[in-house]
């Protein structure tokens, strides 16, 4: 396989993958829909740094190790489900106590204060403690490394093809939740937008806690 092939496979397979609903778009998506721009920035930062980590962890060998090992993999899983069921019960419970949106403090697992630093703080979490993550890479980024190339080299090429889809893709999100502030400006929108978001995290860290 040709670098240049396994470059435009790989960026089909993470391609259909980012376009995916899933949890980092509903974090991205309520962040910036809240009008936290520079937090919503600070969030896709983070899930990269994150990206960025499992790539060349499985570039290097060591997440191997983490599959491999049943304890690791286990401890990993439960530590971040745990992480997403708190996040996603805080978000509905301010909600119901008719606590104010957002939170006003930059560790709330919402939106908190518009910080670059809390988002990217909240992103990268998100990000490494999912060891689903760590397992896509294993079993899929070997398959798109041609023979005869450097495997670390050419693994940092395609985790950077998927980094930079990923920062495509959020671009386009951030921009599509403009359109929903003026809606947002109503305590009763922010409440629905917080109990969806709150709901897509916590069934997230449930099926991550249930998961084999």
């Amino acid at each position: 396989m040709a670098i240049s092939s396994a470059l435009w496979s790989f960026a089909l397979v993470v391609g259909l993958l980012t376009l995916t609903p899933g949890l980092d778009t509903a974090l991205i998506l309520r962040t910036s829909a809240l009008g936290r721009r520079r937090r919503a920035w600070g969030v896709v930062l983070g899930i990269q740094t994150g990206t960025l980590v499992w790539g060349t962890f499985t570039s290097l060998g060591v997440t191997a190790l983490l599959t491999a090992s049943h304890l690791a993999y286990t401890a990993l899983r439960w530590v971040g489900a745990a992480y997403l069921i708190w996040m996603g019960f805080r978000m509905l419970r301010d909600t119901f106590r008719g606590l104010p949106s957002a939170g006003q403090d930059d560790s709330a697992p919402a939106a908190g204060v518009d910080s670059v630093g809390g988002g990217w703080r909240q992103g990268t979490l998100t990000n490494l403690l999912n060891p689903k993550m760590g397992a896509f890479y294993v079993a899929v980024l070997p398959q798109f490394i041609p023979p005869g190339t450097g495997h670390f080299t050419m693994g940092f090429l395609l985790t950077a093809v998927h980094i930079l889809i990923g920062l495509l893709w959020s671009a386009i999100l951030i921009g599509f939740a403009r359109v929903l502030q003026g809606w947002l400006r109503r305590p009763q929108a922010r409440r629905v937008l917080d109990r969806i978001t709150g709901g897509v995290i916590g069934v997230f860290g449930i099926r991550l806690a249930l998961s084999n």
